[in-house]
């Protein structure tokens, strides 16, 4: 029962302990919740003596309460969604002239009792396959939910079919609004059912949820979305929604006009709409590549046929074209290469009708098939081809047409493509093939395979270029190290003596690098007896000495001596040679059974032997003049053999380490050095 506004408003401001005369109540603006129980203490009635309380007939909802004792109560359930107020008076009497009202207002308290509605629990919509992304597919007031309880709404969308749900959306918590997130696929899917789910509270502890549900049934139609496509041709996305053709490939014989259509690899050319529910008509053209009008294609089949003969070995690229009758835009365009050869008279064939071989089980895949009755020798099969001179063909390759458990290789040998398990006769086809003429040949090829062996002979073993390679680098390593360990060898064998003919090499080359050098005429002409003597003068002796063995004083004292005489620089001589001596015999002993040094300064003549060389003094000359040599400046290197450079080497180290124990008995300077001279002259008897 509905209560005038005016009249809630003046009892919404009484007091909540309200007093009439004789009669009073605790509470005279009670809350109630809906949905209670018959007998709910509204509130207590408290009667002074000689005073009687009844509810005043006339109450607007006094059918509501009863008075039990001292408390005002419901006698039925409420609602809020039918009464929001409920307004009682109480009448207190004294006695029939006596009497008085007290009114009560009860405000009821809604309670989450009702769940949300919608307006239709069951929807279709139909939508086309190339509907816009963010299109609404069902509007907000199509789904929008209701709750009598006044809450808000909240709402979410699922789907009942997998993978599909990433396709729509709602607008938000609150809208309801569906539309689509992402773009559509008919061959993905063409149908699916959204959930639609109305809440009247969020989720929570200890929350009560009241929860209603739509169902919305989406249709999707195709709609021409994709040009033709070639056949065959390869997906190349998960969506298969693009996929590539492959070239078209043919020959066509020169100078020769074929009225047939063109046989093509992998096959005739032919396009498809891939909307196949439309399947729109399509019709070819050649675009490009045509040169002189060789080709055509018919437009309603795709057949390539020729217009005129190809008079040029070069090959032709032809562009084909397929479209849509009704919407140009929707095309594609396919390669089609056609070579021009020479005319094929023949095809390849097989001289032996039938090829055997033999298989153990168990080998890997790609181990080769034997010749039947010879385990040592690979089965290997040839076509011929009577179109050349020797009858083979170099375009020719061959394949196992029914059979996967073997290949045939390029060069025609059969190998396992599998590993066999159990014995048994394979029994296929192999087929020759000519690349360029696209003719072939085939042949029969029984395989027995049989069980395996215990033991694998050597003999069967067959060695790859890998395998040769391998071994070719082992070979090499090791000959390399061999080489290493040789020179080693004789480096430590032989490395001084190659050390001395090097050095002697070098010497002879540059013959100023040792001490004793060309030869010179004399520096002192004092000591010649006649000036105009034929007189030979040779350089016995040149004596460097470092100057790190003469102090300044020393110097002065050496450029400060007075010219010798001749008979003093001969008595100086033969010191030399007496200290030469005493050397030679100390390289006898350190040498042993090396030849014996001789030195070539000596006062003494050895005429037994002939192969003896010394320097004789002038003062000393057998009058004879008989066996004296003169060494001139022009003397040959080459004549003292390798033992004497030796003996002479050794006997300058040691003069010089004579020098370094007594450096007063030789003259030295930085820019020249001492040397001793005779005159050598060969005399005739008058002159002695």
């Amino acid at each position: 029962m509905g209560v005038s506004h005016w009249l809630l408003a003046s009892v919404l401001f009484l007091p909540l302990s309200v007093t009439a005369q004789g009669c009073s109540v605790s509470n005279s603006n009670p809350s109630v919740p809906e949905n209670n129980n018959p007998g709910y203490v509204v509130t207590t009635i408290s009667v002074e003596p000689g005073f009687t309380v009844i509810i005043d007939p006339s109450s607007p909802d006094g059918n509501y309460f009863t008075i039990q004792g001292s408390e005002l109560q419901l006698n039925r359930s409420v609602d809020y969604e039918t009464d929001t107020v409920l307004l009682v008076t109480l009448t207190c009497e004294k006695s029939a002239v006596e009497s008085y009202s007290l009114p009560i207002i009860v405000t009821i308290i809604n309670l989450n009792d009702n769940s949300p509605v919608f307006k239709e629990t069951s929807l279709t919509r139909v939508i086309a396959e190339d509907t816009k992304v963010n299109a609404t597919i069902v509007a907000r007031e199509d789904v929008s939910a209701s709750d009598a309880d006044l809450d808000i709404i909240y709402y979410k969308l699922d789907s009942t079919v997998q993978n599909t749900s990433d396709y729509f959306a709602i607008k938000g918590v609150n809208n309801p609004e569906i539309y689509l997130l992402k773009a559509l696929n008919y061959d993905k899917f063409n149908f699916t059912t959204l959930l639609l789910y109305a809440m009247d509270n969020t989720e929570g502890m200890n929350v009560i949820i009241h929860t209603a549900t739509a169902t919305v049934n989406i249709i999707i139609e195709q709609a021409d979305t994709r040009p033709p496509w070639f056949l065959p041709c390869t997906f190349i996305d998960t969506d298969r929604s693009i996929c590539i053709s492959s070239t078209y490939t043919g020959r066509v014989n020169m100078s020769e006009m074929s009225t047939e259509p063109l046989t093509l690899e992998p096959g005739p050319i032919y396009a498809i709409d891939p909307d196949y529910i439309l399947n729109e008509k399509i019709v070819y053209s050649i675009v490009g590549g045509n040169a002189d009008n060789v080709f055509s294609v018919d437009a309603d089949t795709g057949n390539l046929t020729m217009n005129r003969v190809a008079a040029s070995p070069n090959s032709y690229l032809l562009q084909v074209m397929a479209t849509q009758v009704n919407n140009k835009q929707k095309y594609s365009i396919a390669n089609v290469e056609i070579q021009v050869i020479n005319k094929s008279d023949h095809a390849p064939y097989f001289e032996s009708r039938i090829y055997a071989g033999t298989v153990s089980v168990g080998l890997d895949p790609r181990s080769f098939v034997f010749q039947a009755g010879d385990s040592s020798s690979p089965l290997m099969i040839a076509a011929l081809d009577d179109d050349f001179p020797n009858k083979l063909n170099p375009n020719i390759e061959y394949y196992i047409r029914n059979n996967t458990n073997f290949i045939a290789t390029k060069d025609g040998l059969i190998l396992t493509n599998v590993m066999l398990h159990s014995p048994e006769t394979a029994i296929m086809e192999a087929v020759a093939k000519d690349t360029v003429s696209l003719q072939e040949g085939s042949t029969v090829v029984t395989v027995e395979i049989t069980a395996a062996k215990a033991e694998t002979s050597t003999s069967d073993k067959i060695y790859t270029a890998q395998d040769m390679g391998i071994l070719g680098g082992i070979l090499a390593a090791l000959l390399l190290i061999a080489l290493v360990f040789l020179g080693v060898m004789i480096y430590k064998q032989y490395g001084k003596t190659v050390k001395f003919l090097i050095n002697k090499k070098f010497s002879k080359d540059f013959p100023g690098s040792y001490d004793n050098q060309a030869y010179r005429q004399d520096e002192h002409p004092d000591l010649s007896a006649n000036k105009q003597e034929s007189t030979e003068y040779v350089n016995v002796t040149k004596i460097q000495q470092p100057s790190l063995f003469l102090t300044p004083s020393s110097e002065q004292e050496i450029h400060g001596l007075p010219q010798t005489s001749p008979a003093s620089t001969i008595i100086s001589d033969q010191k030399v040679e007496e200290e030469e001596e005493e050397e030679e015999e100390k390289v006898e002993e350190d040498t042993k059974h090396e030849k014996e040094v001789k030195s070539i300064l000596k006062t003494d003549r050895n005429e037994g032997d002939p192969g003896y060389k010394a320097v004789w003094f002038k003062t000393d000359v057998d009058p004879s003049g008989e066996n004296v040599e003169v060494i001139n400046d022009n003397a040959d290197y080459d004549d003292d053999s390798d033992q004497d450079l030796r003996e002479n080497e050794k006997e300058e180290e040691d003069y010089k380490d004579d020098h370094h124990r007594d450096p007063g008995m030789f003259l030295a300077s930085d820019s020249s050095s001492f040397q001793a001279a005779v005159n050598m002259s060969t005399r005739d008897d008058s002159d002695a």
